[in-house]
């Protein structure tokens, strides 16, 4: 509860939230200095904040050479300890738990009802905004960036109007931890990627290129597209 406290406590000032909210989309070390220049506060101002959130440990610092001579710079990136504040108190990763040890139980019907399932959930994300067929390819695109903010993956996107391929990269995965107890979830997460593609592209292929449980820095897949 004490820690919880603390982590309520530096996020409650709204520059404080604000920063730790660009770390998370930068997925980057970032300086003072960037910090300071990005929301135009005083570089005392920009290390206190960062260190309030490293007091918490929603981020980490470290000193780097930058190859230029004079003091090594420090930088700060996002933690690997997971915050998650639930009042009054649930346990939904317990919930998961749960749930995807009694599909695997189930053995090949469970698996693929997994798959199913995130397929279907991966349309309704995409399905929930608006009918696809009335938007340009910009419009789209839009929409995928806003429903992966939206679900926490900060991706980037790259569309080649030459290989008609969108790559697709997922900087923070929702389904980390558990991901790295079963390999299935990685599998259903994909699904549920395709279920977002499909939903906006007829005819779509998706591979994956980068997987963060392979040691890589993200996720990456590369969808072909057949219609626009």
């Amino acid at each position: 509860m004490e820690q919880k406290l603390k982590v309520t406590n530096a996020l409650s000032d709204p520059t404080r939230f604000n920063i730790y909210q660009h770390i998370i989309e930068q997925m980057e070390a970032v300086t003072v200095n960037d910090i300071a220049e990005t929301f135009d506060i005083h570089p005392n101002v920009a290390r206190m904040h960062l260190s309030k959130l490293e007091d918490v440990d929603l981020i980490i610092s470290y000193t780097k050479k930058t190859g230029k001579g004079g003091r090594p710079s420090r930088l700060y990136e996002l933690s690997n300890h997971v915050i998650e504040l639930n009042f009054p108190h649930r346990d939904y990763k317990l919930l998961s738990a749960i749930a995807l040890e009694t599909l695997s139980k189930l053995g090949k019907p469970g698996e693929k009802a997994l798959f199913d399932t995130g397929f279907t959930y991966g349309q309704r994300m995409i399905d929930q905004y608006q009918d696809a067929s009335k938007l340009s390819l910009e419009q789209k695109l839009k929409l995928l960036r806003d429903a992966s903010k939206l679900l926490g993956m900060y991706a980037d996107f790259h569309y080649s109007e030459t290989d008609q391929s969108i790559t697709y990269t997922i900087n923070n995965c929702p389904f980390k931890e558990a991901a790295t107890k079963n390999e299935s979830i990685c599998h259903m997460h994909e699904f549920f990627l395709k279920g977002m593609f499909e939903s906006l592209f007829e005819g779509i292929t998706l591979s994956e290129t980068n997987n963060m449980l392979n040691g890589c820095k993200n996720c990456t897949y590369i969808a072909k597209l057949s219609v626009v």
